[in-house]
């Protein structure tokens, strides 16, 4: 089965922060991706912005060395790309000056076009940019603006972004992109919730055990030591990949798919989360914070000489047993567990059901494993479903674990898409459904803020854990002192 492409009306796209790192790793071939697939519609424009004096032309080389460096040589198609370059053009403009907004107005002109700008720039500089984009008068009412975590760093300060951003386009005009939520498999999530009536009976505390959200990076720092040690594990993916994740997983069923009827779902979830602060934070929390090991093959150095500063008490790990306070998750416990210079790189969630109440086979049948169901988001997107058999042969009743495993790169022979190239049509189709609300943000932050402090009030310090291997000691007694153990089949 092929998947159909229907291409989006014109738009024109204006990327602030164009020579960066985001928009020359993921933006830039993502749309790319989408021009070869024919989703763009004439005359679609992409316009670059930053403060690097740049001509049209030498924008255009470097669009074309980032899309030779991230795009697969077997995806380039010369026409294409030369079709797609001659949609792109630049315009050097400081958001902290205004110069250049009236050049930029200039460029857009009087355009029928959707109009969506990318804000793919320090959360510091939202505000100005918004500010010269209103001030210049470059914003049509219909106009969207997209925006990359973090959304601050606090409720407080996220509140002060949102209000920055707020002054100049109301709500249903956001778009505050995490990228995870892009991605085939998590989508696949609702599916396999929604669209199926073997799942969704099944769903609550009278048949989930528990469930475990893992999504381990094998890279250090990689550039992000400025961001990142002002950050660390919690502020940068539990705060809003994890926790959107565990929103997927646990949230009711909407109404329908309408934007407001899932966020709303999912908001809900938010609220219901129980509460860790000074009373049990030493209990269901684990930081971390890795030392010298081997990872991706060779020997690697550890986060405190990565900084070059030894005094740093920023997580690179954490685990956390979070529970939700409602009817279906009563007594359902989920452990969510993210670091760096980890084991492998893997992003995944397993479903651990219960287990059969009474066994009839006896003891020569051997050990019968619980059912689980395990969402593979990256690498080697895919769904297994484990369960019991008899072991096929003669001798009599043996059982044996097997996984009945959809591999999204056996089963559907074409490429999948990035997750960039998903949610920036999104937001030309004006489809906010995989995009955060302001008060689901504010809801995220408002959990995650007394973890923060309850670990500077008990002096929670990070606990050291060798690169290359599954976080600190401490995240492993955090899940079997309740009988319980991480996933590791990968």
């Amino acid at each position: 089965m092929t998947s159909q492409t229907i291409p989006v009306e014109p738009f024109d796209l204006v990327v602030f922060g164009a020579t960066g790192d985001l928009c020359e790793r993921k933006l830039l071939p993502a749309l790319y991706q989408r021009q070869r697939a024919g989703q763009f519609s004439e005359p679609t424009r992409i316009i670059g912005s930053s403060r690097s004096e740049l001509s049209d032309d030498q924008y255009r080389s470097f669009a074309l060395d980032a899309i030779k460096a991230h795009v697969a040589k077997a995806e380039i198609d010369n026409r294409e790309l030369d079709r797609f370059l001659t949609r792109v053009s630049y315009v050097s403009a400081d958001a902290t000056t205004g110069r250049g907004f009236k050049e930029l107005k200039a460029a857009i002109g009087d355009s029928a076009n959707v109009r969506a700008f990318y804000l793919a720039v320090a959360p510091s500089l939202f505000g100005s940019i918004v500010a010269q984009i209103d001030a210049h008068h470059i914003a049509t009412p219909t106009s969207r603006v997209i925006v990359e975590k973090p959304i601050g760093r606090s409720l407080e300060t996220a509140r002060e972004v949102n209000d920055s951003i707020g002054r100049v386009f109301d709500e249903a005009r956001i778009f505050r992109i995490d990228h995870y939520l892009g991605k085939e498999t998590v989508q696949n999530l609702m599916a396999l919730r929604f669209a199926n009536a073997l799942y969704e009976p099944l769903w609550n505390s009278a048949h989930v055990d528990h469930v475990q959200i893992t999504v381990a990076e094998s890279v250090g720092l990689e550039g992000r030591a400025g961001y990142y040690d002002k950050a660390g594990a919690l502020r940068d993916m539990v705060q809003n990949h994890m926790l959107q994740l565990l929103c997927l997983v646990a949230m009711e069923v909407p109404a329908s798919l309408d934007a407001d009827a899932v966020r709303d779902e999912k908001l809900k979830v938010l609220r219901a989360l129980r509460p860790i602060n000074q009373l049990n934070s030493e209990r269901v929390t684990v930081r971390g914070q890795y030392r010298a090991g081997a990872s991706n093959g060779g020997a690697v150095k550890g986060y405190l000489e990565e900084l070059g500063n030894g005094g740093s008490d920023t997580e690179t790990f954490v685990a956390v047993k979070a529970e939700i306070g409602n009817w279906r998750w009563a007594d359902v416990p989920f452990y969510l567990r993210t670091g760096k210079r980890m084991a492998t790189r893997v992003s995944e969630i397993v479903i651990q059901f219960k287990p059969i109440p009474h066994s009839i086979f006896g003891d020569a049948a051997g050990r019968i494993f619980a059912n689980q169901l395990v969402i593979r988001l990256q690498p080697d997107e895919g769904v297994k479903q484990w369960i019991m058999i008899k072991d096929p042969g003669p001798g009599g009743m043996r059982l044996r674990q097997i996984p009945l495993d959809m591999s999204f790169a056996e089963s559907f022979h074409e490429r999948n898409p990035d997750a960039y190239e998903r949610l920036i049509m999104d937001v030309i189709r004006g489809n906010q459904t995989l995009f955060m609300r302001r008060d689901e943000v504010e809801a995220a932050w408002r959990w995650i803020d007394p973890i923060h402090a309850a670990w500077e009030e008990r002096s929670q310090s990070v606990q050291p854990y060798t690169a290359g291997t599954w976080g600190p000691s401490a995240s492993i007694a955090l899940i079997e002192r309740d009988g319980r153990t991480w996933h590791e089949s990968f």
